[in-house]
């Protein structure tokens, strides 16, 4: 063993104890002198393991005093491929990637590559506060843009590209689809088998770090997908890494996930939760992250996801819940906390599971955010609805605010809703061309009012009108047509709106910030609620989702005067550009239960913003 002993044998202790978060130092591939390098690997059913590539015939390991991991020392150079070659008690010899290598030769071979990473440390952001404004631009980094050739855009082209487009679009924050390296591309990224290890084909770790360190000079936050459900089988990552199942869970009906083809890491067992640990410190160590977006939480929670009667055994309680992930996901929202306190921590959290985003203390999971994936479905579901049958399907658009403060929610309209023939988001909405693009609008109007912080994936923006496909970037060439280029417009406006108003964001979790006016009008397709600032300001969107004009109507309001400050149906922004009054003084006529109101005209298919001037 190298010098060092002493912190080598603590290290492997708190590894194997599942406490190591920062497993990623110790083994993998790290330098040592000018030219060599140690390699290590926790294989614990081997029967020997060598270095193969590094231009050698094979370096033999040898075994640490743990019995169970192995090392070697040996002259290497930066860039250099390698991989293990393991052989097995039962006389097989099966060759691995190695599981904490920083980079990968992916596309070209499965092989891994010797580079030396230095920690970030110069990046310091505050602690995030739930009363700040999050706007966040989902993206596949591999097909946002392409070249003519249909090549990638690396990641020096994106720095120098997409940087510049969301600063100016006006987003807070910018989350990419999985980087860590995976195989297959019709996966989008979510069966890894990299977990250190930033995809290859877009360029270097070094590049990487830099396109980060773009958006943080441009004032944007950095949000992961990380993906610690589950791993792909192909034979060269960590499935059965040593001939066994060692990563995975063990028993029958826990190690597979049937409907994604793909293992279950086993949970609770000291030395995957201190790999999966270290995976997400490394981020934020290497990379100055701001946060991760954790996928596939509901998976994780309960035995029996994507489970038939007789294929899953309950716990020790007799019920559905993985206690074992349970108390993973809590280790891990601990470990990141304490050790990076301005972690963005969301989950993707598909249930009802109560306390996603309660403190752990107080019982809960400890996320920071939850999607609220209810609110997604039931809005989509209502705005492919003719106006003319809306009123049928009224609570859609009402009923997440029975839950809208129970956890701290994202709103999002993901890469999931665009894909599979669920169709982009323009082409979800109701109607002929134009009618689509006033929906849209009318859809993000209320999305930005509606209680939440904002996801939005990439595309929408354009109103592209084809859905998202992972081989082909989005349809920037849409912009040659003015409806589309008003839509880039009317988005821009809309995202400054969002952070020049604080009653958008600043309560988000309380009915002190909310306030319905008009709920329950299914027969005209209007809701109309206020949202408050901690002064008391307040922004009150109308909207009309109906497909006719509506004049006249009348809103109990509180008393005071409101002035027309925003709406979706401005020419500019490729609507009709019908004539409101922009001034609105109550009268006291009484309405929707209160003493004073006003009488509004909506356009269609419209949401309109109006700022109170005296509170």
């Amino acid at each position: 063993m190298v010098k060092g002993l002493f912190d080598n044998e603590l290290r492997l202790e708190s590894f194997h104890n599942g406490t190591n978060f920062r497993a990623y130092e110790f083994f993998g591939c790290h330098r040592i002198s000018e030219s060599e390098y140690v390699f290590r690997v926790w294989a614990p059913h081997a029967k020997s393991i060598k270095i193969i590539g590094l231009g050698q015939n094979g370096v033999d390991m040898v075994r640490l005093s743990d019995n169970e991991s192995f090392e070697a020392v040996t002259l290497a150079e930066e860039g250099q491929l390698y991989a293990y070659c393991i052989s097995t008690y039962d006389g097989r010899e099966i060759v691995k990637a190695d599981p904490y290598a920083f980079a990968s030769d992916i596309p070209k071979s499965f092989y891994s590559k010797v580079v030396d990473l230095k920690k970030g440390g110069r990046y310091h952001p505050e602690i995030p506060d739930f009363g700040q404004p999050v706007n966040i631009y989902e993206v596949s980094l591999l097909s946002w843009k392409r070249h003519k050739d249909n090549s990638y855009y690396t990641y020096s082209e994106l720095e120098k590209e997409l940087v510049p487009y969301v600063k100016n679009l006006g987003y807070t924050h910018v989350e990419f689809m999985p980087v860590t390296e995976f195989p297959y591309d019709g996966s989008w990224g979510y069966q890894v088998t990299g977990y250190f290890a930033v995809t290859a084909r877009l360029g270097t770790p070094a590049e990487f770090k830099s396109l980060i360190d773009a958006f943080h000079a441009n004032g944007i936050k950095v949000i992961l997908d990380w993906v610690p459900a589950h791993f792909p089988k192909d034979g060269w990552g960590l499935y059965e890494f040593d001939g066994q199942p060692l990563y995975e869970c063990p028993l029958w009906d826990r190690m597979e996930h049937t409907g994604w083809g793909t293992r279950k890491f086993d949970f609770g067992r000291g030395e995957v939760d201190s790999f999966l640990l270290s995976s997400a410190a490394f981020f934020f160590d290497i990379y100055d992250v701001d946060g991760l977006r954790v996928d596939a939480v509901a998976s994780m929670l309960y035995l029996n996801y994507d489970k038939c009667d007789g294929d899953w055994t309950p716990n020790i309680y007799g019920d559905n819940r993985n206690l074992e992930a349970i108390e993973f996901i809590k280790k891990f929202n601990t470990t990141i906390k304490d050790n990076f306190p301005h972690a963005i921590i969301c989950a993707e959290e598909s249930t009802a599971y109560n306390g996603v985003t309660e403190k752990i203390e107080s019982g809960g999971l400890g996320f920071d955010y939850k999607w609220n994936m209810g609110w997604m479905n039931d809005v989509l579901f209502y705005c492919r609805q003719d106006p003319y049958f809306r009123s049928y399907h009224h609570n859609k658009i009402t009923f997440s605010l029975v839950y809208a403060f129970s956890e701290n929610f994202i709103l999002p309209l993901s890469h999931d809703e665009v894909v599979h023939v669920k169709g982009s988001i323009v082409n979800k909405m109701w109607g002929e061309y134009g009618d689509k693009f006033a929906g849209e609008r009318a859809l993000l109007g209320f999305m930005y009012a509606h209680p939440g912080k904002k996801l939005n994936f990439m595309g929408y923006e354009i109103a592209q009108f084809k859905e998202w496909d992972f081989t082909t970037g989005i349809d920037f060439c849409l912009l040659k047509f003015e409806k589309h280029r008003k839509m880039t417009a009317f988005v821009k406006k809309l995202n400054s709106f969002y952070l020049s108003n604080k009653p958008l964001y600043e309560i988000e979790k309380s009915w002190e910030g909310f306030e319905w006016l008009s709920v329950d009008d299914s027969f005209n397709n209007v809701l109309a609620f206020s949202r408050y600032s901690k002064s008391g300001e307040s922004i009150t969107a109308v909207i009309n989702f109906s497909g006719v004009d509506i004049k006249d109507y009348r809103i109990g309001i509180r008393q005071g005067r409101y002035r027309l400050v925003f709406n979706t149906d401005l020419k500019s922004f490729g609507g009709d550009g019908k004539t409101i009054r922009k001034v609105f003084t109550t009268k006291k006529i009484a309405s929707h239960g209160k003493d004073y109101s006003i009488s509004i005209d909506i356009p269609r298919l419209s949401c309109i913003y109006l700022k109170s001037e005296i509170y």
